[in-house]
């Protein structure tokens, strides 16, 4: 089976993808136990990853619209889901955060 054309982006979705999602959940725990500051320092860590993955995506984005094909795997595929999935699990992140925030406000 042939290696797929841009499997470094799409490591690189995958990879920085993951990154955000991991920081993301790691930024509600500490919501969870009252560390806000470093909630939102996680959460800053996860946009920074989300960053790199849309680099990367850029990249095929720009090679497609040049009128270079860009070759569609399962990996790519996985890739984008992944860089999708952080994105919205970093927004949810964002308003569990503020939820702890409030209620912390209210004790």
């Amino acid at each position: 089976m042939a290696e797929p054309k841009n499997l470094e982006v799409i490591m690189q979705l995958i990879m920085h993808g993951g990154d955000a999602k991991g920081n993301a959940m790691e930024a509600i725990q500490e919501a969870k136990t009252g560390n806000f500051e470093l909630a939102h320092e996680k959460i800053q860590a996860a946009d920074e990853a989300l960053v790199n993955a849309h680099r990367a995506q850029t990249g095929l984005l720009t090679q497609e619209a040049s009128g270079d094909s860009v070759e569609l795997s399962l990996l790519m595929v996985h890739g984008q889901d992944h860089l999708m999935t952080a994105i919205a699990f970093k927004d949810l992140a964002n308003e569990i955060i503020e939820l702890y925030e409030k209620i912390a406000e209210e004790k």
